[in-house]
């Protein structure tokens, strides 16, 4: 059965779901999105979620036509008519239709509403089991001054031209340094690392995205009563790391083995990483807002 995706106050067909070459999502990357998981028939962090969609369509000044609450319960339905347990939700709000002129102003239809309900697997079982390989990209993470990364913008250029790095390369992530060359983010993660007896992330202000799974992870390490601490560090300090993991919504939690050829601990998932992870996976099962 095909499934059914949320387009503008109607459900179509994936093969039917289709936006105008006129939209500034398509044309500029004109727009913000979300990557939603759902695991055994809830929602995981669903207002998170979409809190943080309404900060960044409000920072590039994006009319949304629904309200958060119109939003959330489409994003219920979608997963609901798709009769999915565990899946991905892609929500995405462009400008709209326009011309091919960069002035929104001249956007004379309402802002695009898509939403996406799929599955997803990032990663294959085994990396979970043996750790990333990760390489520092040459790519330096945009400048927030620029194009703020806590905007989670459909303009993934910069993500996209270290990941050409990191596939050229034959790794499977790449560390994204900012431009003082502090370690900011991998390519689609946040990074941590468990180095002195305590847990290290760069904080937000390093020019990063201040990620949904990135803020469960540092819950579950106070509850857990494991030192942590948002700081700036560098290539250096990963190298020597006991043990580093990246976070985010579709990875989880993925254990690193080696940055940059050199081995991370002992190569494998160390015994905080894996702490963490089985932690993670009870919250994920018995927090979030119901399908029905």
């Amino acid at each position: 059965m095909e499934s059914l995706v949320y387009v503008n106050g109607n459900f179509v067909p994936r093969s039917e779901a289709k936006v105008s070459v006129f939209d500034r999502g398509y044309l500029y990357g004109d727009g913000v999105f979300e990557g939603i998981r759902g695991y055994d028939g809830r929602v995981f962090r669903l207002d998170q979620h979409l809190e943080r969609l309404y900060r960044g369509a409000k920072a590039i000044a994006l009319e949304v036509p629904l309200t958060p609450e119109e939003l959330r319960d489409v994003i219920l339905e979608t997963v609901r008519r798709n009769a999915l347990r565990d899946c991905y939700v892609r929500a995405v709000l462009s400008r709209g239709e326009g011309d091919l002129g960069l002035d929104p102003r001249n956007c004379h239809f309402p802002a695009t509403v898509v939403v996406i309900a799929d599955t997803i697997a990032l990663y294959p079982k085994e990396v979970y089991e043996d750790g990333l390989e990760v390489i520092a990209c040459v790519t330096r993470r945009n400048m927030p001054t620029a194009i703020d990364p806590q905007i989670k913008s459909l303009n993934y250029l910069n993500n996209i031209l270290a990941r050409i790095e990191v596939s050229r390369a034959g790794a499977h992530e790449g560390l994204m340094l900012n431009q003082q060359g502090y370690v900011a983010e991998a390519t689609g993660d946040n990074v941590f690392i468990w180095r002195e007896q305590r847990l290290m992330t760069p904080p937000a202000h390093a020019g990063l995205l201040d990620g949904i799974t990135r803020q469960v992870v540092l819950e579950l390490a106070e509850e857990m009563d494991l030192p942590v601490r948002e700081e700036m560090f560098t290539l250096y300090q990963v190298y020597s790391a006991d043990e580093c993991f990246l976070t985010g919504t579709a990875a989880e939690i993925v254990p690193v083995s080696r940055v940059d050829g050199r081995v991370i601990g002992d190569g494998k998932p160390g015994p905080i990483t894996k702490r963490l992870t089985a932690r993670f996976k009870e919250v994920t099962v018995t927090e979030g807002v119901p399908v029905g």
